[in-house]
This record gives structure tokens, sequence and C-alpha cells, in this order.
């Protein structure tokens, strides 16, 4: 069992995260000092919606490179603020299984991404306070910011169980839709912030857009679980599965919520029946969600104004669709299966932006 964390290694961690986010705040002053404080505001809520994209990034090649478990504790590493100080720790575990979930490597990545993310959280935390400070010259309520904070500390817990529950399918896949809706909160924030009159969605297009945006998150949903449980290679062809159109599948076992990794809800081995249906729902309501994103996008292509977010969300779909098919024919490479999970995340950001940008507009020419 890891080395309960001391005061000392939590001070060390508070002063890593301080440190990394000194760096973008210290570029955000010197760009913003002679705005306005809205204008700063505004700023500060861009520069973390940005870093807030990176971090999704990191975390799916921590995943995807199988460091989940590189430093099995959290929020340190063997009780320690960095692998540098867990280096006996790690190197016992690695010389155990020179192949295994702990290595030097992934130790370090994991790390990273534990350090980006509470870099992350500081900057949230200090928007939060500054748009409590500011609350007369914001366009929405500071609650909004409260809400982010609170939910970036939820984020964080997600992150917690991930870890010492080993990797447990369900906290993963709810890690991965959290991260998408603290993506989608500052995406509302900044839309407010920027928010101007903007030519009227037709009331058909505008039916759309909540639609789709279920569908891609209950997409993202699925393809958390399909990832979370190593699923992907369990088709390797298209459009078929292992040479049969409608492959033999295991749907209650393969989508069992309360189960650990690789076994089922009773403490079997899982089936490869059940991989497959796991794979093979995700990419049959791959369809569903191409449908209403791609019927989203030709509709909004035809109205004035709207041409640039329109082809934001066809070019992601179509990065959707190509990094889909790598992913099997390819059999699962690293860079096509990282950038599936970010554009899956760029997409509901801006079909988010989309629905929030319309929404403010209307009070705006108001």
């Amino acid at each position: 069992m890891p080395p309960v964390h001391t005061a000392d290694a939590w001070l060390r961690l508070a002063l890593l995260a301080m440190a990394l986010a000194a760096v973008p705040l210290a570029w955000w002053w010197f760009r913003q000092r002679r705005q306005p404080m809205a204008r700063r505001l505004a700023a500060l809520t861009a520069l973390t919606l940005f870093l807030t994209l990176d971090l999704i990034a990191f975390g799916a090649f921590t995943r995807l490179s199988d460091s989940g478990l590189g430093c099995p504790d959290w929020p340190g590493c063997y009780g320690r603020a960095s692998p540098v100080g867990a280096s006996a720790h790690i190197a016992a575990a690695e010389a155990v299984l020179p192949d295994g979930p702990v290595t030097q490597t992934k130790a370090w990545i994991e790390m990273t991404h534990r350090y980006l993310a509470m870099a992350v959280g500081l900057l949230i935390l200090i928007s939060a306070v500054a748009s409590w400070r500011h609350r007369q010259v914001l366009p929405h309520s500071w609650l909004w910011s409260l809400g982010t904070l609170a939910w970036v500390i939820v984020q964080g817990l997600f992150g917690k169980y991930t870890v010492t529950l080993k990797l447990y399918p369900a906290i993963v896949t709810l890690h991965l839709l959290g991260a998408v809706t603290l993506l989608a909160l500052l995406v509302i924030q900044h839309a407010s912030f920027t928010r101007r009159a903007e030519a009227p969605i037709p009331a058909a297009t505008a039916r759309w857009l909540p639609w789709a945006l279920v569908a891609l998150v209950m997409q993202i949903a699925l393809g958390g679980w399909v990832s979370t449980n190593y699923a992907v290679l369990a088709c390797q062809d298209f459009p078929g599965c292992n040479g049969d159109g409608w492959p033999t599948m295991a749907w209650t076992e393969g989508f069992a919520l309360l189960r650990e990794l690789g076994h089922t809800a009773d403490g079997r081995i899982l089936s490869f029946e059940a991989l497959v249906a796991i794979h093979w729902t995700h990419r049959l309501f791959a369809l569903m969600a191409a449908l209403a994103v791609g019927t989203v996008a030709v509709c909004l292509w035809r109205v004035p104004g709207w041409r640039r977010p329109a082809a934001w969300l066809a070019g992601l779909l179509l990065l959707q669709v190509l990094t889909g098919l790598s992913n099997v024919v390819l059999r699962w490479p690293l860079l096509g299966a990282l950038m599936h999970t970010v554009g899956a995340a760029s997409l509901a950001g801006v079909l988010v932006s989309v629905i929030a940008r319309r929404r403010f507009s209307a009070s705006a020419g108001s």
C-alpha cells in the first residue's frame, strides 16, 4: 500500500500548481493589464478554456498510453509530490513488472496530467474570486464561476477515484464526461462575455441543436465506455465486425455499469462477446450522432453569420469519422485515438457555443 501523503507533500503539490498556473497568469496579466475588468475576465475565461481542452487532450494521452495507474495513489506519487521522491517505490514496482502499470515514464505522464489539472483548477479558483469581486461588470451571474469551481472539485474527485478504484470503468467514463461538462461551462461563460446581436437561427434549425448535443454526449459516453473497457479492437474490420455483418454480442454483460475493469458484475472475466457489444453499439450510435450534428452543420451553413461554426462542425465531424476508422483499420494508433477524443470534446464545445450564442444574441438584441 502506498505511503500516506504528509503535510509536506501536500504543500509541495500546492506550490507546483501555483508555479504552473503563474506562467499563463503572468501572460494574461501582461496582455490585459490596461483593459477594462470585464475584458480581462473574458480573456481569463478564454485562457482557461484553452488550457482545459489541452488538459482533456493530455488526459486522453494518459489513458491511451496506459499511464492511468502510473502512480497508484492520489494526489501525489507514493506519498511524494513527484516521481523523483518516489523513484525507489517506482523502481521496485517496475522491477517486478517491467511492462506493468507502474514505470518511471508512466509515473511522469500521470503526474504531469495531475499537475496540469491542479493548475487549471487554480485558474478557475482565481476566476471565481475575481468574478465575485467584480460581479457588477459581469454580463452573467457570478454564480456561473462558482458553479464551475464546484464542478472542477467534483472532477478532481473523479480523478481520485479513477486511481484508487483501479480504473473502474464507470468512474473513468464519468471523468471523461465531467471534463466535457467543465469545457461546456467555460464555453457558456465565454459566449456570455462576447455576446452580440447575430442573425437569428430559424426555428427548424434551432430545434435540432439540443438533440444534436444530447446525441453527441451519448456518443462520447459510449466512446468513453469503449476506451475504458479496451474494446477498441474488439471489431477489427469495417463496415462489418470480424468478418460478420451482425456479430454475436453479450449486451447485458458489456453494459453492466457496476463492475470492475475486465470483469462482469458477478466477478467473472468479461467475455469477448461483451467487448464486441460495447464496440458495436458505439459504432452504430455514431450514425445517429453524425446525422444529428451533420444536419445542424448543413442548416447553419445556410444562415448568414453562422457559416464559421457550421464549417467547424463539419470539419470536426469529418475528423471524427476518419479517426474512428483509423482506430479500427490501423489497430488503434495513438495519434488517431488521441485526436478522436479531442475532436469529440471540440465538437461538444462548438455545439454548446452555438446554443449559448443564439440565446445571448436574443438578449443582446432585445
